[in-house]
């Protein structure tokens, strides 16, 4: 069995990591009714570059898109918000650790984060009085998390060297 190549990548660009952020938003703004299953892909590209990039993408970034969220969908302002806030917090606090697994190990890490944030907006629904929802509610986070290896893929592509080194190309 032969090793699996190691990548070395080359600097997150600041403009891509903003036009991620900003399509995975236009994702979420989309009418996809009321199907649970759908995933949430703003709060997975969040915690995608949170663990990646937790000096370029931070809570308070989350929070902004959170309440952005908020409004869009015409719920409590600051339910997002609260929920991304501490997504983004268990992403930055697994950064060191995330990467160095597999990909079942990576989807293993993120799923209780994802799951986190759908009770923290079924908890926050529930303070104020709102209706909780049917519990496949929590397929959101599920489906999110399936995503990982999709929007790591995606998302790494272009900060992907070559794996066999060229001598008329020093990097």
């Amino acid at each position: 069995m032969q090793p699996r190549p190691e990548y070395l990548l080359l600097p997150a660009n600041r403009a891509f990591i903003a036009f991620t952020l900003a399509a995975a938003f236009i994702l979420n703004l989309l009418p996809w009714g009321r199907a649970y299953w759908v995933p949430d892909f703003l709060a997975l590209v969040l915690v995608f570059w949170n663990i990646r990039q937790p000096h370029k993408v931070g809570i308070g970034i989350a929070f902004l898109f959170g309440v952005l969220m908020d409004v869009h969908n015409a719920s409590l302002l600051g339910e997002r918000a609260l929920a991304y806030s501490l997504l983004s917090y268990g992403a930055i606090a697994l950064h060191r650790r995330v990467p160095w697994f597999g990909v079942f190990g990576k989807i293993a890490h993120v799923l209780p984060l994802f799951l986190l944030a759908q009770l923290i907006t079924l908890l926050v629904r529930a303070a104020v009085g709102s209706g909780l929802p049917a519990w496949p509610y929590l397929l959101s986070g599920i489906t999110t998390a399936l995503l990982w290896p999709i929007a790591e893929a995606l998302l790494l592509a272009p900060q992907r060297r070559a794996i066999e080194r060229d001598e008329n190309r020093p990097l």
